[in-house]
C-alpha cells in the first residue's frame, strides 16, 4: 500500500469510526424514538391553570392560523392567551383581535426594544410578566408561525402532570413541500437531534439540556426559581439556554409531534439558509477556533466517505461505501416522520456540505455586524455586548 493509500484508507477509517460512534454511543439519537404519541400519560384529575405567551412581529400572514389554533384548544382547565404585538408595522394585531373565541386573549402592544435584549427575549419577557399576574400553574411559549392540533394543549399539560416536569417542549413538524425543504429541513431536525440526543436531554441524571422554542410547556414557579427570562436576555439559541437553567430545577422531556406543526414554509434555499445561519455561529461560542474545527469534522463526517466511495480507489473507496450507507441508513427514520423517500438518505453528503457553508456564512455575518438577523435586528449583537461587558 502506497503512501498516498495509506492515507486515504486512514480518512475512510476515521469517518466510519465517527458514523459509528454516533449509531452507538450517542443515545441512539437517529431512531427517533421520543415522540409524544407514544406511551401517552393518562390525564390528571384536576387541569391546572395555563397561560400562552406569544410573541409576535409582522406577522399578518399567518397569526389568524397559529392564533387561532390556540384559541380553539380542547382543555377542560383555565386557559387564556397573551399576544405580545412586538411593535408590528403590519395588522398583527388586528387580525388576531378579530378572532372567534377572542375573549380569551389579550393582545399586549410591546415596549421599545431596550439595549441588551434580543428581540424575541424582549416580547416574550413582557408577556410572561403580564400573563404571572394571574399566577398560572404553567405558561406555554409558542411562536407566532406555529399551529397546534386542538388536543395538543392537554396533551402537554398530562405529561407535563405525570411525570413532575418542570418543562415539556416539542419539535414541531416543520414546513416540508418544496425542493428545497425535503433537501434540508429534515436534517435540520436529524442534526439537532444528534447535537442534543433527545433521550439523553430527558435523562434527569444527564446535565445535557434543551428545547425547542416553538412549543415550550413551562412551570410557572421552577421559571421564577430560575430567574425569569431577564436571565437569557441576550441569547440567540433561547430555547436551549431556557431548557439549561430549568433543567436545574428539575426534569425536563423534548420530543417530536406530530400535533404541532411551522405555518410558514421556506421558498428557496436561501431562506433555509439564512433561518440555520442565524444561530449557527452562536451554537459554536462564537470561536474561530471551534468553527475550524467544525468545518474539519463536518468534511471528515460527511463529505470525505462519499468522496472516497466515488474514487473507487481500492480499500478507501469500499470503507467509504460502508460508511456512506450507514449514514444514509440513519436517516431513514426521520425520513419516514416526514414521509419522504428513503433514497434522500443518500444526499447527507450533499446536505452536510450545504450545512457547513451555512454555518461560514453565520459566522460572516456576525463578523459584518449582521449575526442573528431576524424581522430587520441583528440578534447577535446583544449577546456580543453582554460577553464584552462580562471580561
Amino acid at each position: 500500500m502506497s503512501g498516498a493509500e495509506l492515507v486515504l484508507t486512514t480518512i475512510a477509517g476515521l469517518g466510519l469510526l465517527i458514523w459509528l460512534y454516533l449509531l452507538l454511543g450517542r443515545g441512539m439519537f437517529w431512531l427517533a424514538r421520543e415522540r409524544d404519541d407514544r406511551q401517552e400519560p393518562a390525564e390528571p384529575s384536576r387541569w391546572p391553570s395555563v397561560v400562552a405567551v406569544m410573541p409576535a412581529r409582522d406577522e399578518a400572514d399567518v397569526i389568524a392560523r397559529s392564533i387561532g389554533s390556540l384559541l380553539a384548544q380542547d382543555y377542560p382547565g383555565e386557559f387564556r392567551v397573551v399576544l405580545v404585538d412586538d411593535q408590528s408595522g403590519d395588522d398583527t394585531g388586528k387580525i388576531a383581535r378579530a378572532l372567534p373565541g377572542a375573549e380569551r386573549l389579550e393582545v399586549l402592544a410591546g415596549s421599545p426594544l431596550p439595549r441588551g435584549w434580543v428581540g424575541k427575549m424582549w416580547a416574550v419577557h413582557q408577556g410572561v410578566a403580564h400573563a404571572s399576574r394571574s399566577a398560572p400553574d404553567y405558561v406555554l411559549l409558542t411562536d407566532a408561525d406555529i399551529g397546534h392540533q386542538t388536543v395538543n394543549l392537554r396533551k402537554l399539560v398530562a405529561r407535563a402532570e405525570a411525570g413532575r416536569l418542570v418543562l415539556v417542549s416539542l419539535m414541531v413538524r416543520l414546513h416540508c413541500k418544496t425542493r428545497a425543504e425535503r433537501l434540508l429541513i429534515p436534517a435540520f431536525v436529524f442534526f439537532f437531534d444528534m447535537l442534543f440526543p433527545f433521550g439523553w436531554v430527558n435523562n434527569p441524571k444527564r446535565k445535557l439540556a434543551a428545547g425547542a422554542g416553538g412549543c415550550m410547556l413551562v412551570r410557572r414557579q421552577a421559571l421564577e426559581a430560575a430567574g425569569g427570562v431577564g436571565e437569557i436576555k441576550d441569547a440567540i439559541i433561547d430555547d436551549c439556554a431556557l431548557a439549561g437553567r430549568l433543567k436545574a430545577q428539575g426534569p425536563v422531556w423534548l420530543g417530536l409531534t406530530l400535533r404541532a406543526e411551522s405555518l410558514r414554509p421556506y421558498a428557496g434555499f436561501a431562506e433555509v439558509a439564512q433561518m440555520v445561519s442565524r444561530s449557527a455561529y452562536a451554537q459554536l461560542g462564537y470561536s474561530p477556533w471551534l468553527l475550524a474545527g467544525t468545518v474539519l469534522g463536518m468534511a471528515l463526517t460527511y463529505l470525505a466517505p462519499a468522496m472516497l466511495a466515488l474514487s473507487l480507489h481500492g480499500l478507501a473507496a469500499a470503507v467509504g461505501a460502508m460508511t456512506w450507507l450507514l449514514m444514509a441508513i440513519s436517516f431513514q427514520p426521520m425520513l419516514r416522520l416526514y414521509r419522504l423517500s428513503p433514497l434522500w438518505g443518500l444526499a447527507l453528503p450533499l446536505i452536510g456540505l450545504l450545512y457547513t457553508a451555512f454555518t461560514l456564512q453565520s459566522a460572516v455575518q456576525v463578523w459584518s455586524g449582521k449575526g442573528g438577523m431576524w424581522k430587520g435586528r441583528a440578534q447577535a449583537e446583544a449577546h456580543l455586548e453582554a460577553m464584552e461587558a462580562a471580561e
